[in-house]
Order: C-alpha cells, then sequence, then structure tokens
C-alpha cells in the first residue's frame, strides 16, 4: 500500500511527523512487525506490511522543536483527539503495580511483573488541573526510532497531542462500570486514549493498561523506559508456529495482568484512591489486536469480567472450547479481512464457541488501526491510505458508537438498537452472521 500526503499546512515539519506516525501504524498492525532491536519477522496476523514514502518524493527537513506536554487549546498547529461526547467531564490518573506473585514472563531477571495504568473516569466539571498528557516523549522516541525515524526533534511533535482529560480532577459522584482496555502488540497504551475518554464521558471507569517488555517503550515512574523483550521473542522464532505460540502466551500472560489490576482495583485495599466509584458488579474488557484477543482470554480465566470486545485481533489464544460462560462478546473488524471465510480463521473459530449474546461486524474501508487513535492523528497531518480510506470522523464515529452501545447494552441492561442490524446511519457496518 502507499501513503501519500495531501495536506501540507505544517510544511516539513507536518510531512516529517506524518511519516512518524504512518511508519508506526505498520509497526503495530504489520504481519511483519519489528523486533525492539529493529529486526522484522513474519508473524500470522491480519494485516500487512507497510512501505511508506513522500508523495512528492521530497528529502525530509529537520522538524520544528515541540514540547513534551499536550499544547494550548488554542494553538491552531495542534493536533488533537477527538472530543468526547457524553455528558461527563473526564479525570485521568495513573497507577504503578507491582504483582509481587508473578515473574515477568519476558524478562525474568527483572523481578516481579508491573503495570503501569491510565484511570479516565467520570469528573465533576470544572475540576482538575492541566489536561492530561497524550504519551511520553521518551515513548515517542522509541516508536520512531524503531522504524528508522530517530530525527531528535521528532518525538515531541508525537507526543504532543492534545487529550481531553484533566489531572487531578474529583470524580463525579456516583458508581460506574468498570471497561478494561489492552493496546496492541508492540503499541503503547496511549492508543487508545480516545476511546477511553469517551467511555468516561459516558460513564464508565477506565482502565488501560501497559504491559511493560510488550511495547516499544514504556516509561516507568523513576524514569527507566522498558523496550519489547516480547517482540525479540517473537523475532527469534524459527517458524509461524513457534510465533503463533508465542503470541498466545502474550495473550494468556494479559489475562493474569488483568486479573491482577481487578484485583488491585476492587479488592478489600484498593490501590487507586477514587476506587469507590467502581461499581465491581459490572465490568467489561475491550483491546486491539493482541488486545482483542486477551480480551476473550481474560474472560475465559476470569469470571468477573462481564463482556469483550474484540477489535480486528486474531485469536492466537483461541476462545474456550466451552465458550464463555453465556457472557457477551462483540468481534468487531476490518472488512473484507476479517469477514467470514476471509483470511483469519480463528474469527470463524471463535465465533462458533461463543455461547452467549455475540455480534460479528465489519467495517467496509476500514484498516488495522481504524479502531485506534491513529486516524485522527493521522489525518490532520495529511495522512492518505488508498488501502484503509474511511475517514477519521466515520473511523471515530463508528468505533464509539458499537463499543459504547455493546458495554451500554451487556453492563447496563439499556436497549441498544445498534446491534439489531444494519442502520442507514452506519451504511460502512456489516452485520456478519456465518
Amino acid at each position: 500500500m502507499t501513503i501519500s500526503l495531501r495536506n501540507r499546512r505544517a510544511g516539513a515539519a507536518a510531512t516529517a511527523t506524518a511519516l512518524a506516525l504512518a511508519s508506526l501504524a505498520a509497526l503495530a498492525g504489520t504481519a511483519t512487525p519489528a523486533s525492539a532491536s529493529g529486526r522484522a519477522t513474519a508473524t500470522a496476523t491480519a494485516t500487512t506490511a507497510t512501505a511508506l514514502v513522500p508523495a512528492s518524493g521530497a528529502a525530509l527537513k529537520p522538524a520544528s522543536p515541540a514540547a513534551s506536554t499536550p499544547p494550548a487549546s488554542g494553538d491552531p498547529a495542534a493536533l488533537t483527539l477527538p472530543r468526547p461526547t457524553g455528558p461527563y467531564a473526564t479525570g485521568r490518573d495513573t497507577l504503578f503495580l507491582t504483582d509481587h506473585e508473578r515473574t515477568d514472563p519476558w524478562v525474568p531477571a527483572a523481578g516481579a511483573r508491573q503495570l503501569l495504568v491510565s484511570l479516565h473516569y467520570p469528573a465533576r466539571p470544572g475540576s482538575g488541573g492541566d489536561p492530561a498528557p497524550y504519551m511520553p516523549e521518551a515513548e515517542a522516541r522509541l516508536m520512531l526510532a524503531q522504524r528508522g525515524l530517530d530525527d531528535p526533534e521528532w518525538p515531541g511533535l508525537v507526543a504532543a497531542t492534545r487529550t481531553f482529560s484533566r489531572t487531578d480532577a474529583r470524580p463525579a459522584p456516583g458508581r460506574f462500570p468498570l471497561v478494561l482496555l489492552s493496546p496492541g502488540f508492540g503499541t503503547p497504551r496511549a492508543t487508545l486514549t480516545g476511546l477511553a475518554e469517551e467511555l468516561a464521558s459516558r460513564g464508565y471507569v477506565v482502565a488501560t493498561a501497559d504491559h511493560p517488555y510488550e511495547s516499544t517503550g514504556t516509561e516507568l515512574p523513576d524514569g527507566r523506559v522498558l523496550t519489547c523483550a516480547a517482540c525479540d521473542e517473537v523475532a527469534a522464532q524459527p517458524d509461524d508456529a513457534g510465533r503463533r505460540k508465542v503470541l498466545a502466551a502474550v495473550s494468556a500472560g494479559r489475562a493474569a495482568d488483568f486479573s491482577f489490576l481487578l484485583d488491585r482495583l476492587t479488592g478489600p485495599r484498593p490501590a487507586w484512591r477514587h476506587a469507590r466509584a467502581i461499581d465491581a458488579r459490572r465490568v467489561g474488557m475491550a483491546g486491539h489486536s493482541i488486545g482483542g484477543n486477551a480480551a476473550a482470554s481474560t474472560m475465559a480465566a476470569d469470571r468477573r469480567v462481564d463482556a469483550g470486545v474484540n477489535m480486528d485481533g486474531t485469536f492466537f489464544d483461541p476462545v474456550a472450547a466451552h465458550g464463555l460462560d453465556g457472557r457477551s462478546f462483540l468481534m468487531l473488524g476490518t472488512d473484507p479481512d476479517h469477514a467470514p471465510g476471509a483470511g483469519d480463521t480463528s474469527w470463524d473459530e471463535g465465533w462458533a464457541r461463543l455461547d452467549g449474546f455475540k455480534r460479528w461486524l465489519t467495517v467496509r474501508d476500514s484498516g488495522h488501526f481504524t479502531f485506534t487513535d491513529t486516524p485522527a492523528i493521522g489525518e490532520q497531518l495529511g495522512i492518505v491510505d488508498p488501502d484503509a480510506p474511511l475517514s477519521a470522523a466515520r473511523s471515530t464515529t463508528i468505533t464509539r458508537a458499537y463499543v459504547t452501545a455493546f458495554f451500554d447494552r451487556s453492563l447496563r441492561g439499556r436497549p441498544a438498537r445498534l446491534l439489531d442490524g444494519p442502520t442507514p446511519a452506519h451504511p460502512e457496518v456489516l452485520f456478519q452472521r456465518p
């Protein structure tokens, strides 16, 4: 596929950043993901590797310096996520947790398994401090460097996307369902920020986890930055069967991560200062790519999770043969790649095993990153992907509408007519009934 640039309002800086972001999209959704050391290996995912070239063929020039914190809302050049549409303001906290019962599966010498978690939640209007930062500059730098984009000025441009959640905001009164979010393999949790903010604005507490050593870079509170040892493990495998086995272990390991996280959020001594805002009787989980597989893995391992969403992820760890004990599950993917009988047969197999309320939806003109922040950020920089022409506005609207409707139905018992069948408001969404 070819990426071309159509909006050059920011000149060389926008061009450089657009190419950087497009390369990042290729990294995390590719069928040949690079390892932490820069190697590439052919893994069995649903998407294909991407070649990236400037449409003009012009040489890149150094980008302008940018701050590592979100720019002021009045800055016309600022990148920004789509504004949440729900009635609540949103706050964000960050937790750093250690599971002393488990050794890290990828780097045993590191000791106990650790998690870095973003908590988005409904907040009181007008409370809180500055907008929460989108991504640490060190994490952006590693993602860029992994694709050979190591200009020292670029990470600040990528990191400076403006969010709508405030730090230190006071929670809105009441108790809210909890949604867990898991990002794609090799991808930081920041890429699901837009969905997290939307769900929080609709009255959900949302916990998005970075799984150490499974991302290009995870910056810890003490300044250490952990790189993707799991990517190297995938790269070291001699064949496709070996790679699939490692990726299945990634999904199963994330299930253990989220069970631990649930303990720390809903147990008798919760780690989060606003844990009373969580209604532990209503818990859902969604994920992108391998994170979507992890939603099913977590439900199989932990009965506390009532509903799950897989956004375009292969089931490397298969759906349990006995199903999910009647719990609800949504499969939301690209079309035709994730249509019945298409390339990813794990969806056909998973669908047959799901034994509760279920929907299999595919989206025309979409790409692997349609369900993340990538379209919204990339389009502002003039990125054009002929293989995934769905606009950022439609990508955002569809993802928000169907994920929210699913959780409203599954966790709140609300009517969700959107899930009954095709609608003129969303002609791109196809209901698959194999």
